[in-house]
């Protein structure tokens, strides 16, 4: 490892990470990972591990962290979002082109439902937006 290691090492975990501290100031010059803390991505709590006391230090790289990791998982959902619209469209060509009749007939009913739900969930988001929209004009 030519470069300096972080100080901290967070281990992503479904709702969140622990949190390490990443030790190589020892005997053996072994890197240590001593958990200081967990971490929830949903509600943004940082949780001291056993007996250990946070630091601002420890603070501010778990809020930093925090901060980096909330953005990559927005940014991930938008992209899995994008791939859906992809999916659908090589759906729709598949069922156009070289689906057969049982195939059609296999999941043509979950997808009209699925479809159908996602359809009616955008109509009445986007009708809230613009709304919402003609009211803040109504205001100004």
């Amino acid at each position: 490892m030519g470069e300096e290691l972080p100080d901290y090492y967070f281990r992503v975990r479904e709702n969140g990470a622990a949190v390490f501290r990443v030790d190589t100031e020892n005997r053996q010059r072994r890197i240590e990972l001593d958990q200081i803390a967990t971490v929830n991505v949903k509600n943004g709590d940082a949780k001291p591990h056993g007996d250990h006391k946070l630091t601002e230090a420890d603070l501010g790289a778990i809020r930093a962290w925090l901060a980096d990791r909330v953005a990559l998982l927005a940014r991930r959902d938008m992209d899995d979002i994008l791939r859906t619209v992809d999916h659908l469209n090589l759906t729709t060509q598949w069922a156009q082109a070289r689906a057969t009749d049982d195939e059609l007939e296999e999941v043509t009913d979950t997808l009209l439902l699925a479809m159908h739900d996602l359809r009616t969930m955008l109509v009445r988001r986007k009708a809230e937006r613009i709304n919402r929209n003609e009211l803040d004009g109504a205001q100004e």
